[in-house]
């Protein structure tokens, strides 16, 4: 089972950003999540093409499962 984390901001261009994290935190909460993409808002850290991130849109932890059938290793 692999989880990822993914956060999506809207940018000043109106148009999503994407950041995904690999295997968060057990137990992180909705407003730690929140707190923490307001915190890379207000850090400016991001700009592409000219367009800066301007808003919290969503997050959500996305849980998948590899069931591998066979191996050649």
């Amino acid at each position: 089972m692999a989880l990822t984390l993914q956060l999506v901001f809207t940018k000043s261009d109106g148009k999503d950003f994407v950041l995904t994290v690999d295997e968060p935190r057990p137990g992180v909460t909705p407003a730690e999540v929140q707190t923490a993409m307001e915190q890379i808002i207000a850090s400016g850290v991001f700009k592409r093409d000219g367009d800066v991130l301007i808003a919290v849109k969503s997050a959500r932890i996305i849980d998948r499962s590899v069931n591998d059938l066979f191996s050649n290793k």
